[in-house]
């Protein structure tokens, strides 16, 4: 079980840490492209996350901050259109935002198992709580894509691997702490935002990955729940 439970790891930890090369491949023929003149579906609701007038129409200004918008969190063809990709991040930062320091209101992650650490696909945010108290965050994450979702339900952190290196690839997973087969919380170096997402692991920040280090311990709880958007 344990080589079983490693080969997970390597493909997980391959998935998270290879995105940032498949973008940079692909990210000159993008950032070459025009800006584009169209207003997209979703202008409105765009111009006003960023701050621009809302008039519902594209102008050169609006699409050089919608393309900055896009490069920062590696969604593409980065060439400034307010489609629905853009809008879906900037809904869900917009819906993160609204739950403040009380990620648990619900009441869906367990509060009866001591110290857990609790991941909502749906608003893509982790938390550390101690029954009732919040610990640590909550933090936005970056959870597994349309065939590759993290699997929900109780977990427990059965392997800690502060300087895990996938063994078949050779990708550092930082400060892996595996809860479920290959799946575990780890850093990486991509926006939390950058769709589509993992191929299961759950993608932190080397901040907040250090927090929960230093935080969790073998045998710990971990509850996920929810379901991520697209998946």
């Amino acid at each position: 079980m344990r080589h079983i439970a490693r080969r997970g790891v390597v493909v997980c930890g391959v998935a998270g840490l290879l995105a940032p090369v498949t973008l940079a491949l692909g990210a000159a023929p993008a950032q070459a492209a025009s800006c584009t003149t169209r207003t997209g579906p979703y202008q409105k609701q765009v111009e006003k996350f960023l701050g621009r007038p809302v008039d519902g129409r594209q102008s050169a200004a609006d699409c050089s901050a919608i393309r900055a918008f896009q490069s920062k969190h590696g969604i593409t063809p980065t060439i400034g259109y307010a489609g629905p990709v853009t809008w879906g991040v900037m809904d869900l930062m917009n819906k993160q935002k609204a739950v403040g320091k009380k990620p648990n209101r619900s009441g869906k992650c367990p509060t009866n198992k001591g110290r857990i650490a609790c991941v909502d696909l749906t608003l893509q945010l982790s938390w550390i709580q101690d029954g009732s108290r919040l610990v640590y965050g909550p933090v936005p994450v970056r959870t597994g894509r349309d065939g590759y979702e993290t699997r929900t339900g109780l977990k427990k952190v059965y392997w800690r691997d502060l300087h895990h290196v996938s063994s078949l690839y050779n990708v550092p997973m930082p400060y892996s702490q595996f809860f479920d087969g290959g799946q575990a919380f780890h850093s990486v170096g991509l926006s939390m935002w950058n769709p589509p997402g993992s191929h299961g692991c759950v993608n932190m920040t080397t901040k907040d990955a250090k927090k929960y280090w230093s935080l969790l311990r073998k045998g710990d709880d971990v509850y996920v729940y929810g379901r991520k958007p697209g998946t």
